[in-house]
């Protein structure tokens, strides 16, 4: 069977559903630990909602993903900013560096999903 050129591989979609659950472990452990733990600018509403915004639509990305749904590339293209965003403000705060390279990878690859599709 061949693949079409702009539709994603096996592989390539694996990839992504494997970054946007790994983002969502990391972001929801380090919002619900080390942040509720540092408290000050670690619990600030915009940065602790983004973080929990980022590991909910991660989560929701890779369920999309994995049921084959044909809106998923919609999904990716959000998790890739909502991923951007997260990663630019746990940068800013410092000390977050698990997250912010969990985010980077997973807006790279769910970039790569959104624009596959389109």
């Amino acid at each position: 069977m061949t693949q079409l050129a702009h539709t994603p591989s096996e592989h390539a979609t694996q990839a992504c559903i494997e970054a946007c659950s790994h983002c969502h472990q990391v972001c929801l452990a380090t919002a619900m630990n080390h942040c509720l733990e540092a408290g000050g600018k670690h619990v600030k509403p915009k940065h602790f909602r983004l973080l929990m915004n980022c590991a909910e639509i991660c989560q929701t990305s890779a369920n999309f993903q994995l049921s084959s749904s044909q809106f998923s590339h919609h999904l990716c293209a959000v998790c890739a900013e909502v991923c951007e965003a997260c990663a630019a403000d746990c940068e800013k705060i410092g000390d977050m560096e698990e997250c912010v390279e969990a985010c980077k990878e997973c807006a790279e690859s769910c970039r790569q999903m959104g624009s596959a599709l389109h």
